[in-house]
């Protein structure tokens, strides 16, 4: 019985709300309705553009000068490990060779030290690895700074009340009027800011 005027209780209050719910959706019609009226009623002069993304960063000579040096040191680190690769590879095979003239201890203590060793460049792998994803998302920080900033500076001076970012990968923008679009102007700008 308690059971029953519990669910009767509930399910009235879930009445309720539903009648709430659907009263205010008719308000949120109304004004929402209103509020698409009052934007039509925005100024064309106040604009809004957009950036080829893929132009600005094959363009914009700090871009390709930072990727060019991020490759540089990513090769640079490959190279180093490489060769220690290499190292420890040649010290295995050589014990390989000598494993079954040494006597039993020192066996073990040598692949021991071998252990420690692999252990040692797999962590070495590791923390150059994440050495250089930490120093590339900095970089790639700083770049976005570079030009949100040129952005902010350059739509304030043109009037644009926001400026887009459109990529061919990206459907966010699906079409644009070529019109909107100032990436060769912006990648000038960011470029001449570069050399200063």
């Amino acid at each position: 019985m308690k059971t029953t005027l519990k669910l009767s209780s509930i399910a009235t209050a879930v009445a309720i709300v539903s009648v709430v719910a659907s009263c205010q959706n008719k308000d949120e019609k109304g004004t929402t309705a209103k509020k698409a009226d009052s934007t039509t009623a925005v100024s064309n002069s106040e604009k809004i553009v957009y950036v080829n993304s893929d132009s600005l960063l094959t363009k914009y000579h700090y871009f390709t000068d930072l990727k060019t040096k991020l490759e540089a040191k990513s090769k640079t680190a490959q190279t180093d490990l490489a060769s220690k690769e290499q190292a420890f590879k040649r010290e295995v095979a050589q014990y390989q060779q000598q494993a079954s003239t040494l006597p039993a201890d020192q066996r073990a203590a040598t692949e021991e030290r071998l252990a420690r060793k692999q252990q040692e460049l797999q962590a070495y792998t590791q923390n150059a690895g994440a050495a250089i994803q930490n120093e590339q998302a900095a970089e790639n920080e700083k770049l976005y700074d570079k030009v949100a900033d040129y952005l902010k500076e350059y739509a304030k001076k043109k009037g644009y009340k926001m400026v887009l970012g459109y990529s061919k990968g990206n459907g966010t923008i699906l079409f644009a009027d070529e019109s909107l679009d100032v990436t060769s102007e912006v990648i000038i700008g960011l470029n001449e800011a570069y050399k200063k």
